[in-house]
């Protein structure tokens, strides 16, 4: 079969039995079970008993089974998950003071195999939730209020990604060149995106309903921040600089709503230039994003119609993803009586340093490897067409197909067109 029913059981099974993590009471929960907001529920009201005193307890689940059926490297089917377990603290409530601010922890676990790395040979990862197999903390964090509910801050152990250089619209994807952030951030500079944890501080103003402005600076440490042996140990030595991100977020509340985002990154590493012996002083980029309703039905405003689109580019001298494209369209509430589902399409394109293409054919064993290499195109381009389910509140199963053209480009391999079918599962404990 071109899709592994092994693999889809154990993608159901492993996320069922997370709910044995849950409390006792959780088996006595009376509400229906298709119905209820979580997997577990209210836990016999425990877990509402809990966030009336500001302790909120999170746990997800989702899981990325890919089968490629044609080019790439090979036929077969990989399957990858995520484990993510939160706990919110809400300062004010615990101790009875207004605008302590709130503490953060998470702790993420992926286990699996990649279809990219294994079947498809290509650069932008078909499972967003593959890389980084083991158990880590992604966030010990605390925000509060600064002067005003305007001005924010946050410090600690997190993930700069979270709250930068993303758009929710894009989890309705499954492949990681469209969810959530352009790949030439992390390809080009110290930038983090989840799970992987620096150390950081954040600063978000408000300026008015229609503008925000927010920046941040985190610690660079690419060699500790990935390794298991320091999953825990929230790593801060051999720091080779620091990233700091500017970024502007545009608010259009009109009926067709949207929202665009422009940001800059300037990170100031040494890091070594393509193709040559020096070290640049710094490496930056920039990026622009915009999520924009282009179709709204007045009668029943939850069914839309949205656009999308990113543009990103990268350090020339260091980044072998010089630049980033993509644009797509989702539809939310594609039936009457599916009002929670989503259809979603995407085009993006990854753009090849020169410098790296260089290289590439410079290191040719013959001619005819070079030629075929300068023959390859300047950059890997990809589709997706999914149909996300919201089966319950919490259980979403999303059927995906993707196709990446040149999937051999980042390498200089001369790879076969790639067509893969997938399904990712998402639940809510």
């Amino acid at each position: 079969m071109f899709f592994s029913f092994r693999a889809l059981t154990t993608s159901l099974c492993s996320g069922l039995s997370f709910c044995m993590l849950a409390p006792a009471p959780a088996l006595a929960d009376s509400t229906n079970l298709m119905s209820r907001s979580t997997l577990t529920g209210d836990w016999g009201g425990e877990r509402q008993k809990l966030l009336d005193k500001g302790i909120k307890l999170t746990g997800e689940y989702s899981s990325e089974t890919i089968s490629n059926l044609h080019g790439g490297i090979k036929r077969g089917t990989r399957y990858a998950q995520q484990i993510r377990i939160g706990a919110q603290f809400d300062l004010s409530k615990l101790l009875d003071t207004p605008d302590a601010g709130v503490v953060q922890i998470i702790i993420n676990d992926r286990r699996g195999h990649s279809a990219t790395e294994d079947l498809l040979g290509n650069r932008l990862s078909a499972q967003e939730n593959y890389g980084g197999e083991y158990t880590r903390l992604t966030e010990f964090s605390y925000q509060r209020n600064l002067f005003s509910k305007d001005l924010s801050a946050k410090v600690g152990y997190m993930v700069m990604g979270t709250e930068f250089g993303g758009m929710p619209i894009l989890t309705n994807f499954v492949s990681a060149g469209f969810c959530a952030h352009p790949l030439t951030m992390s390809s080009g500079s110290g930038w983090g995106n989840y799970p992987t944890a620096h150390w950081g501080g954040e600063l978000r103003y408000d300026v008015n309903p229609s503008l925000t402005l927010q920046t941040a600076v985190f610690q660079v440490n690419p060699e500790h921040n990935a390794r298991p042996s320091e999953a825990f140990s929230m790593p801060s030595n051999d720091t080779t600089g620091a990233i700091l991100p500017l970024e502007a977020i545009f608010n259009n509340h009109a009926f067709l709503d949207g929202q665009y985002k422009v940001g800059w990154y300037y990170d100031t590493s040494n890091y070594q230039k393509i193709g040559s012996t020096e070290k640049s002083s710094n490496r930056t980029g920039a990026y622009v994003l915009f999520d924009q309703a282009i179709w709204k039905d007045e009668q029943d405003p939850e069914s839309v119609l949205r656009l999308f689109g990113q543009a990103a580019t990268s350090n020339a001298a260091t980044s072998p993803m010089r630049r980033w494209y993509s644009v797509g369209l989702v539809k939310q509430k594609p039936f009457a009586n599916r009002p929670k589902d989503t259809i979603a399409f995407g085009y993006g394109r990854a753009v090849i340093n020169s410098r790296t293409r260089d290289e590439q054919e410079a290191a040719a064993i013959n001619f005819g490897e070079s030629d075929m290499i300068a023959s390859l195109d300047n950059g890997e381009q990809m589709l997706e067409l999914n149909y996300g389910a919201q089966v319950t509140p919490w259980l979403l199963v999303r059927p995906d197909m993707q196709y990446y053209i040149e999937p051999g480009a980042f390498f200089g391999k001369k790879r076969g067109n790639a067509l893969a079918v997938g399904l990712q599962i998402k639940a809510t404990f």
